[in-house]
């Protein structure tokens, strides 16, 4: 199965964060213009938490609060947080995203943050891989 190293390859190499003091209302811009379900959030280089859409609906939306005049420290996710390093494989993340019932996962060596990976991610790795076998096995058998 497919290291996380070579998942971040096929990646484009960007890392999305906010700083914990920014209002929840530019985080959630800038997932809406990135297209992604979820941002880092990161003093400096130190990974501090995640905010995700998730997050939002249920800690913002939900309780009717501002996005305005809430700081994505009162909503994230804090550290310590789930995260895999590059030798993970894209079956042991999908297993693991699957028993904590998280979408994304932060790719870290060490204390610095590599990339992020979602489920979206790992589902086509794993469809990829298992097309690439099927394809192996068709053409072994007939022969």
């Amino acid at each position: 199965m497919v290291p996380v190293s070579q998942l971040l390859a096929d990646k484009p190499n960007e890392i999305f964060a906010v700083a914990p003091q920014q209002p929840v209302l530019e985080a959630v811009a800038l997932m809406a213009e990135k297209s992604i379900g979820a941002v880092l959030v990161m003093e400096g280089e130190k990974l501090v938490g995640i905010l995700s859409e998730r997050d939002y609906a249920r800690k913002v939306v939900l309780k009717g609060r501002s996005s305005k005049d809430t700081p994505v420290a009162d909503i994230m996710t804090p550290a310590p947080l789930i995260t895999v390093g590059t030798a993970s494989r894209a079956r042991e993340c999908m297993r693991l995203m699957t028993d904590k019932r998280i979408r994304h996962l932060p790719v870290v060596e060490g204390d610095k943050v590599i990339g992020m990976l979602s489920i979206g991610d790992l589902v086509r790795a794993i469809i990829q891989a298992q097309e690439a076998e099927i394809a192996q096995l068709t053409q072994y058998i007939a022969g």
